[in-house]
């Protein structure tokens, strides 16, 4: 019998099964085993250990409910299972593939039992043609009508379980370009806004901008405020030279969009960090908008035009 799952796959099913509902480990079985209309049912040394290395890794968490235990999944497995959309897509072909060819494996077995039973009854028949009784003939060849209908109907179930498998699979590939597709919006809608209030308001952020945006030197204010500002109980740091290795740990996703949307993220968490630790004066946040100002148009213009 050809493998069902591919190596880690189940793992990943089975966070797609605790993402649809809380369940116990023997619930996870039968539910496996429901959607292979019977051909596959993992036994329980396969789906237990699996699922406390799952919660080993922080991705389900149990609760014991009447002396069993129920997991369910973690926000971090939520994240992994975003994360893998197109792989789960992958699976859910590759599901459809082992249920094919669990069918034709059933579909050879009902050919070669039929055959070989039809050969038997035959041999007997023409053996013992003078002592076979009306009987015994009719409900030997009952017994062949039954045989033959169940093996009949174990096939068409595969048969129907592999073309649901495929539809799932069309089904997950849509959502997961769908889901694409819109956090592909969402970036470029906060990159916008971004725009707009790095024009408007501050933060600590100049030094960094620069670095982020990989420019030589500090960034040069357009011009102080109109109006005095109170005199600073602290002296003006000069700016750091940019770090040419800042965000270097945050991997790649092989998406540009998404890769944006992480590095707006480190760069928020940055200045908030700098802003709580060493805290901020009047004047440092009139500095800090001008940079904003300039940060906004060096990254609007490494974005390109607007449309």
């Amino acid at each position: 019998m050809p493998p069902v799952f591919a190596h880690g796959r189940l793992r990943l099913y089975l966070l797609k099964l605790l993402d649809e509902a809380p369940r116990h480990g023997y619930e996870v079985i039968r539910l496996l085993e429901e959607r292979f209309q019977g051909l596959y049912a993992p036994s329980a040394g396969t789906v237990y250990p699996r699922l406390a290395k799952l919660e080993t890794e922080g991705l389900v968490t149990h609760a014991t409910e009447g002396g069993r235990k129920v997991y369910s999944i973690t926000d971090a497995g939520r994240a992994e299972l975003a994360d893998r959309g197109g792989e789960l897509a992958d699976l859910e072909l590759e599901i459809r593939d082992s249920v094919s060819e669990l069918a034709a494996e059933i579909r050879a077995d009902v050919s070669g039992a039929a055959g070989d039973l039809r050969r038997e009854l035959r041999a007997a028949a023409s053996a013992s043609a003078t002592q076979v009784e009306g009987e015994s003939w009719t409900a030997a060849k009952e017994e062949f009508r039954k045989a033959k209908a169940e093996w009949k109907e174990q096939a068409r179930r595969a048969k129907d379980e592999s073309r649901r498998a495929r539809e799932e699979a069309q089904q997950a590939r849509r959502q997961a370009k769908e889901a694409q597709e819109r956090a592909r919006e969402e970036v470029q809608r906060i990159a916008g806004q971004l725009q707009e209030q790095f024009a408007k308001s501050g933060g600590v952020l100049g030094s960094l901008a620069g670095a982020w945006l990989g420019g030589s030197g500090s960034t040069t204010a357009p011009s102080a405020p109109s109006e005095p500002s109170a005199p600073s109980d602290r002296s003006a740091a000069p700016a750091p030279a940019p770090d040419a290795d800042w965000a270097r740990d945050v991997p790649s996703t092989g998406d540009p969009a998404r890769d944006l949307d992480r590095l707006l993220d480190r760069f928020r968490d940055d200045i908030r960090d700098a802003a709580r630790d060493r805290g901020i004066s009047d004047d440092q946040l009139a500095q800090a908008r001008t940079h904003l100002a300039d940060a906004a148009a060096r990254i609007a213009s490494a974005l390109g035009p607007q449309d």
